[in-house]
């Protein structure tokens, strides 16, 4: 597998954990059956995927990328679809977050195996 198709895969498990999280609130703490579905199917599909990103990406960095991109993506979608807010230091934190995603893919030397 190649670097490209690994990156895209790593999306669409990031992709699918920010749906599973946003099926999770939706789900109403597992007491509504379609969203509490979706979120099982979800995170199993993210998980999966995930792994396949292993074959070529190093666990710590896809992990990184994993985590901090699904973390800026639900609070966006926290805010847009629940209406959560987030305050000044909510949004330096996940500026953090994204500015430490770009540093370990732009300059980080443990991308190549």
């Amino acid at each position: 597998m190649n670097l490209t198709t690994s990156y895209l895969l790593l999306g669409i498990a990031i992709l699918a954990e920010v749906s599973g999280t946003t099926a999770l609130k939706a789900s109403d703490g597992f007491t509504r059956l379609v969203p509490s579905l979706v979120t099982v199917v979800a995170y199993a599909a993210s998980f999966y995927v995930l792994s396949l990103t292993l074959k070529t990406l190093p666990i710590g960095i896809a992990y990184a990328i994993w985590s901090g991109a699904g973390i800026v993506l639900i609070s966006s979608v926290s805010w847009i679809y629940y209406g959560q807010r987030l305050d000044l230091p909510a949004m330096l934190g996940l500026g953090l977050i994204v500015a430490g995603v770009l540093v370990v893919n732009l300059f980080s030397k443990s991308m190549t195996h």
